[in-house]
């Protein structure tokens, strides 16, 4: 069985700090079936040029199952509340007052369902000054601080180049609520959940925060080391991403590295004897370094410096994961056949777990399994179906998976 087996979730997220958080559970084995609105879906599906499905919303909604409810017509928020029992989680990360305004927080759910776990992701929580004011990824990481440490130390701030604000708050909001369920499975109790994305972001911080004198002082940034055994090295043949980072660590590393660019006798120059000297002639240890990496590319440095015991890695752009020949042979890339973009390739869920395992499934359409779900849930047929659909409840039916790309390949 899957590990999650048996958690039945109702999916009210957008964008990626929720859509994260329950795609996290359907990988792990729960059904998540993800609410949406007619026609307009998640805002997601149509980040960049692309009217639906972007490739943005094909990563973060795999193994879901879609229906649309239109929450502003009373029919749709009743079908909403009806399908609540079904369900143990109900996730919502909507901005501030949407939830209040639908009239669907915790309270009416757990009048419905009183053992219902309801998970909340805010970009400031629901309760202080900012709890009020719109968040997203990049706002959060530079309300935790994450922008004041990247960078040049003499430069501006700089955008972290990861979405840890959205995706590493959806990751704490899963892990909490596996705990909650585990411990419904022993109390018979649901309870409240709420994320702070600020606040889920200062985790993520912590090695950064500790050096802040338990906050006393600002972390310096650090984008530029003073340790020439741990930085970045060009490579060839040049290209923006021709680097090989090294982390030399301890003696053993750093007598390492001198052997694989073939100038053991470095450490015994008294320039690079001891830490203090090698900081103070950092650039003319540099420069004997990169004299080697400039003659090799960055997979030829990374596996010679590794091979020798040394952390490295060449910097991957990120298409280059999908052919990198570790991640294919651990069969970590998949190939999905998706009913918009045809054959794609997808990276897999990082957990290996002996005693679970599930497939990887393509992101659903728009409102592609209304139907099923409603049928499912609520025993409802097709005549009345056709009515809610006909007063806007719900949304239209989509094409099934598969059959527009068969029909456009034929």
């Amino acid at each position: 069985m899957a590990a999650l087996d048996g958690l039945r979730i109702l999916d009210m997220t957008q964008w990626e700090a929720g859509t994260c958080c329950t795609q996290s559970l359907a990988f792990l084995g729960a059904k998540v079936v993800k609410v949406e609105q007619p026609d307009v879906g998640d805002p997601g599906r149509r980040l960049g040029s692309r009217e639906n499905d972007s490739e943005y919303f094909v990563n973060w909604n795999s193994n879901k199952r879609s229906v649309t409810l239109d929450l502003d017509n009373p029919a749709g928020r009743e079908l909403l509340l009806a399908m609540v029992p079904h369900y143990d989680v109900f996730v919502e990360n909507y901005g501030p007052g949407v939830v209040e305004k639908l009239d669907i927080g915790y309270d009416v759910m757990r009048g419905i369902k009183p053992d219902i776990i309801y998970a909340r992701i805010k970009g400031f929580g629901t309760s202080g000054p900012y709890a009020h004011y719109k968040c997203m990824d990049m706002v959060a990481q530079a309300a935790a601080g994450a922008f004041s440490v990247t960078g040049y130390q003499n430069g501006p701030p700089l955008r972290p180049g990861v979405t840890m604000g959205d995706a590493g708050t959806g990751m704490q909001a899963a892990l909490a609520i596996s705990a909650a369920w585990a411990q419904k499975l022993r109390t018979g109790e649901g309870q409240l959940i709420e994320l702070s994305m600020q606040e889920a972001m200062t985790y993520y911080m912590r090695t950064a925060i500790s050096y802040s004198n338990f906050g006393n002082a600002p972390t310096p940034r650090l984008g530029e080391s003073d340790n020439a055994f741990v930085t970045l090295y060009p490579c060839a043949p040049g290209g923006l991403n021709d680097y090989v980072f090294l982390m030399a660590v301890n003696p053993r590393m750093w007598a390492a590295a001198c052997r694989v660019i073939g100038k053991p006798d470095l450490l015994e120059d008294p320039r690079f004897a001891t830490a203090d000297s090698r900081r103070e002639h950092r650039e003319a240890l540099m420069d004997e370094i990169a004299e080697w990496t400039l003659g090799h590319t960055k997979r030829e440095a990374m596996e010679a410096f590794a091979e020798a015991g040394v952390c490295a890695s060449q910097v991957y752009e990120t298409h280059e994961l999908f052919s990198d020949r570790h991640l294919v042979e651990r069969g970590f890339v998949h190939e999905l056949q998706h009913v918009e973009h045809g054959r794609v390739r997808v990276l897999g869920w990082p957990a290996r777990m002996s005693g679970s395992s599930v497939p990887i499934e393509p992101a659903p359409l728009l409102g592609e399994h209304t139907d099923e779900v409603l049928a499912e849930n609520l025993g409802l047929d097709a005549a009345t179906l056709g009515r809610l659909r006909e007063q806007g409840a719900i949304g239209r039916e989509q094409v099934r998976r598969g059959e527009r790309h068969d029909a456009a390949a034929g």
